[in-house]
């Protein structure tokens, strides 16, 4: 991969809050709707999948045994946020049936990206053991992700079943949106202080130069508001895993008139093709 281009070029095209200068309202009302969620809704808080920092996950139960199940890792570049703030997507998904599970991870620069991404596949496993006791059937659980969640969800695609201690993969099926697909252009992006990628590393934490591990599908969606790099990321998977295309996509999903961060809010929404993508992979 050729990245010639001066450093400034990667921030510009990566640093999405210099890029959406409302993400301070969207973040203060992702939480205001996350607080709301658990204020009315039937909730277990901070259950433990480990014995690491952060590994504590949130579980908003369906109303009836034996539900689809929809891991949600939150986004942040791997540096930010927290479970606390994405609450909010449980609201349409519990609705439709789903139990949703919201877990937490360590942040960079305490951990690297390859231990939040083994957090998370801890955070599966544990879902997969606990599916019942939370009205989950474990035959069908799809993981979603943002932003950093995106990459950390089509990551857990190429975990083979051996590291999840299970004799088959738990994924049923994935949905990256926004997601960084190719970390190497980060190496070059002033957020690299944190994530302190080198080559080496950077290269093996980037989906579309490992092999999946299933033949899962994944849905790829990035809003049509975003940077040419961002959309070029999800091109990238989308070529790099033929077998994992969804039934009947010809291509990513374009969420029009979208940013970064404002795509999200589309999982807040039953109807919306990003809702419904999701779903039909259950």
């Amino acid at each position: 991969m050729n990245l010639s281009r001066a450093p400034a070029w990667y921030d510009a095209q990566y640093n999405n809050r210099a890029l959406v200068p409302e993400h301070g309202e969207i973040f203060a009302r992702w939480a205001a709707d996350s607080a709301r969620t658990r204020a009315t809704r039937e909730v277990r808080l901070d259950l433990r999948y480990g014995d690491g920092p952060n590994e504590t996950l949130d579980v908003f139960p369906a109303a009836r045994p034996g539900a689809p199940v929809l891991v949600f890792i939150h986004g942040g570049y791997w540096r930010s946020l927290d479970k606390a703030d994405s609450s909010f997507v449980a609201d349409a998904l519990v609705d439709a049936g789903a139990t949703v599970v919201v877990p937490n991870y360590a942040l960079c620069p305490s951990v690297g990206i390859d231990d939040i991404a083994l957090q998370c596949a801890r955070a599966v496993a544990w879902t997969w053991r606990h599916a019942e006791e939370h009205r989950g059937d474990r035959r069908r659980i799809v993981v979603a992700g943002h932003s950093a969640g995106g990459h950390l969800a089509a990551m857990l695609l190429a975990t083979p079943a051996r590291a999840w201690g299970l004799d088959r993969h738990p994924v049923a099926g994935a949905a990256s949106i926004s997601g960084v697909h190719d970390l190497r252009p980060l190496t070059l992006f002033s957020f690299n202080v944190d994530f302190r990628l080198d080559d080496a590393e950077a290269a093996r934490m980037s989906p579309i130069l490992v092999q999946p591990a299933t033949d899962a599908p994944i849905v790829v969606a990035v809003g049509a508001d975003e940077t040419s790099e961002f959309l070029r990321q999800a091109g990238l998977l989308w070529e790099a895993w033929p077998a994992n295309r969804p039934r009947g996509a010809c291509g990513p999903m374009l969420v029009p008139d979208r940013n970064h961060f404002s795509v999200i809010a589309d999982y807040a929404d039953a109807q919306s093709a990003l809702t419904r993508a999701t779903l039909a992979l259950f």
